[in-house]
This record gives C-alpha cells, structure tokens and sequence, in this order.
C-alpha cells in the first residue's frame, strides 16, 4: 500500500467557561486523568488558569485536584507557579508491558534497523482510536518529523498506524472503518471503501508503505510486531523519498519484526 504520510496530531485543551461544574456523577479519578492529559508536547508546563481551561473544570477544582496529584508526586509546582508532569509518573509508566516492557525487548533489533538505515526507527502500539509511539531511534541529520516518544497519531495518518488498524479486532476496526471521512493531510485513504481495501492489503502483504511529501519528502515501511494473543504493536523505519527502494526496506523491517515477535513468544513466523 502507498499513498500520503502525515505527522503526529497533537490533542488540544477544551475551553470551559467560567464556573463551569464537572458532569453529575464524575469520579474524581477521571477529573484528575483529565487535568493530567492538559499536558502535551507543547505544553509542558500550565499556569492554574491554563490548566483549568484545558482541563475544561473550574480553577478551585483544577487547584484542589493539582495539590493532590502534586502530594501523590504526580505533578511538580515550580517557583512561578506552573505545574509541571512529575518523574513518578514515568516511573509507573515504565511497568507498562505494552510500553517499557515491549521497548526493552524491541530495542535490540530496533537498534540494529537503524544502524542500518541511519534515519528514523519507530515502534507504536495501538491505544484505542490511536497509535502511541513507544520508541524512536532518530539520526542526528535524519530528515525531521513530528513523532514524540509518548504522542499520538490517528490511526490512519502513518505506516504503523494503518498497521494497527489493518490488525485490530474486527468489532473494533470496523467501528473506526464505518463512516471513515479522509482528512487532507491526515489520512492515508480517500474514503471508506479507500480505507477497507488498504487495510486488506496490509493485511495481506504482511506491511506497509506510506508517503508524505510536506515538509519534507519522506517515505515509511512498517510492518506487525506478533506476541501469542495477535499484533501487539508495528514497527517502521521512516526515510527521505528520494533514492526510495521499497524492497530493500521491507525486507529489512519484516526481518526485525519477526525477530521481536519470537522473543515476545509468538507461534509460528509472523507475518
């Protein structure tokens, strides 16, 4: 499969208006979550009005819930009065088996990929309507995209993405499926009927291919990562068009992937 390649989406703050009450019934986990996904690569440190208005909850509830995730080590508060994301969460963000756990045995073989290519190796899992990338291995002169170690893609903007999705459970592939409407510029399928024959085609193959030419030219190969319940995330390896040998890619890809998803257990060769 080969069509356009587009970079991460980065999720926005809601807007709250002023004294606006949390929904009847919210658990104050779920408020405390909310405030916490405030933060994003471009926003890493929130003022309190900030962080109210991005977490869509008036400034009393963000202050009472700040000072707590602040007293469980979750968030830090600087000298000017900014919070900021705590390293405790990273520590309890490292137990995570889809994440840290699949990094530490992927990374071998990623670093063998990218001795190979010198240019971008990512590893992502799927984390329901998105592809969250777990790892990246980046060349000092490696062309530059928007991927972040911890962000988020849609599903349908990248190689590892439709990888995701052409594997998903199929209840799940077709609700995302059902109604699909392309994005310019963040999705690799015109349309829905676009989308299904795409992602049979992955499916198929064993890979994909993928290509975005703003800002720069680049093109993508990724293909499944297999541990014995199925697809547990999609490896890829993003290089400049120019001079773009798809074969000599894929096979290097497929390659690692497999050797990755005979560490993690898988049965058989995979795909």
């Amino acid at each position: 499969m080969t069509t356009s390649l587009s970079g991460e989406n980065s999720p926005s703050g809601a807007s709250a208006q002023r004294g606006r009450k949390p929904p009847v019934g919210e658990a104050v986990i779920t408020r405390a979550f909310r405030l916490l996904q405030s933060f994003d690569s471009d926003h890493r440190a929130l003022s309190l009005a900030d962080l109210a208005r991005r977490a869509a909850m008036p400034r009393s509830s963000a202050l009472r819930l700040a000072r707590t995730l602040v007293e469980a080590g979750a968030l830090e508060r600087r000298k000017d009065g900014t919070f900021v994301v705590a390293v405790r969460l990273l520590e309890i963000a490292s137990l995570a088996p889809r994440g840290h756990g699949l990094r530490e045995v992927a990374m071998p073989f990623m670093e063998d990929l990218f001795y190979v290519t010198r240019q971008h190796v990512l590893l992502a899992v799927r984390d329901g309507d998105e592809a969250l990338l777990v790892e990246r291995l980046s060349a000092h002169d490696a062309s530059q995209v928007r991927f972040r170690v911890g962000g988020s893609m849609p599903l349908t903007s990248t190689g590892v993405g439709m990888v995701l999705l052409a594997h998903a459970p199929a209840d799940e592939q077709e609700k995302l499926v059902r109604g699909f409407v392309a994005v310019e510029g963040e999705s690799l399928a015109s349309g829905e009927a676009d989308l299904r024959r795409s992602l049979a085609e992955v499916r198929r193959g064993g890979y994909a291919i993928a290509q975005r030419d703003e800002p720069d030219r680049l093109s993508t190969v990724a293909a499944p990562v297999h541990n014995p319940e199925g697809v547990v995330a999609a490896l890829s390896v993003v290089v400049p068009s120019v001079g773009f040998t798809p074969s000599t890619y894929v096979a290097a890809v497929r390659t690692s992937a497999r050797a990755i998803s005979r560490e993690l257990g898988a049965n058989g060769p995979a795909t």
